[in-house]
């Protein structure tokens, strides 16, 4: 009879690799699918580095405003490549392998970019919030060292968070059946519920980190724009009142892009379990990949020094 170790050791199991299903019920339409999913990287990676170009070649725009952007940017470009190896690989070759630690290592990357990204957003109302309600000391508050500490913050943040997480999932015990992904990416909700083990503490914690993140960042947003809202009406022109808010309006699209979308993931995960696989694993699609194609294209249209200085950059290129 063998001792309890050696049953235990036995009994436990982890999958040596996942497989990543891709799209759900449409594995024969890759090839298709491929062409708006290329061109939507393309687009995300192309726009936002122009931005980081653009910025940094532009010495008017060395401001705290597109020092914040220059992080949404940077954070779109890491959000990008997270997911892109994996779901160009299931969709142009067809490999869906990826190995178990290697997947634990893409969803710590995954969801703390998409921390970060919260977080930024955050920052970017805040830097509003200073520069409407108190132009004249704008610059003196949101010196050079007082953005990098807010961007080191925003990192550690990110980090601490989800440092736990991926060795909450390599102590679970997994089915040896059952190592099928719904996505062409490892996502927290999804390989968690592939293990045969009670998961409420990974429920928990997963719940822990939306509220403590994205949760809280969004209620300050929502608290930051009231107090825009409020400066902004205190105004006695209509013209400087329509001047303020302009200013918002790129930011505020942002949010919009990036929140709806996480908000109805997170509910979908929650609530709408019974619903097919192919809907969780397109909402989880635009979630991770709408915003950095968006955010480059509405700073472009709304922001007329944005669009000057990439199209400067451009011009220089060409």
């Amino acid at each position: 009879m063998l001792p309890p170790q050696a049953n235990i050791s036995i009994s436990f199991f982890q999958p040596p690799a996942f497989f990543l299903i891709g799209i759900p019920g449409l594995e024969a339409a890759h090839g298709w699918i491929s062409i708006p999913f290329s061109s939507m990287y393309t687009v995300a990676l192309t726009g936002n580095c122009l931005i980081l170009l653009a910025i940094r070649r532009t010495p008017s725009l060395h401001q705290p405003m597109y020092y914040f952007l220059s992080m949404l940017a940077l954070t779109d470009v890491g959000l990008t490549l997270s997911t892109l190896p994996t779901t160009l690989g299931v969709l142009w070759f067809d490999h869906r392998l990826i190995g178990f630690n290697a997947c634990l290592v893409q969803m710590f990357f995954v969801h703390s970019f998409s921390v970060v990204e919260s977080s930024v957003l955050l920052a970017m109302s805040f830097d509003r919030f200073l520069a409407i309600s108190n132009p004249l000391r704008y610059s003196a508050i949101l010196t050079n060292n007082v953005i990098i500490k807010i961007g080191f913050t925003i990192v550690a943040r990110a980090t601490f968070c989800l440092f736990p997480v991926p060795f909450l999932i390599k102590r679970l015990n997994f089915c040896p059946d059952n190592y099928f992904l719904s996505h062409s990416f490892c996502f927290h909700p999804d390989v968690m519920r592939r293990a045969c083990a009670d998961i409420t503490i990974n429920i928990r914690y997963g719940l822990y980190v939306v509220v403590s993140t994205g949760g809280i960042d969004s209620l300050f947003i929502i608290l930051s724009y009231t107090l825009i809202l409020q400066t902004v009406l205190g105004l006695a022109s209509p013209r400087e009142r329509i001047r303020a808010l302009n200013t918002c309006v790129s930011h505020i699209l942002a949010v919009f892009v990036f929140f709806i979308p996480g908000i109805t993931m997170s509910m979908i995960h929650r609530f709408g379990k019974h619903l097919p696989s192919i809907v969780h694993s397109l909402v989880a699609y635009v979630y991770l990949m709408v915003p950095p194609v968006l955010n480059p294209i509405i700073y472009s249209v709304k922001s007329k020094p944005i669009r000057e200085a990439m199209l400067k950059v451009l011009k220089k290129k060409g």
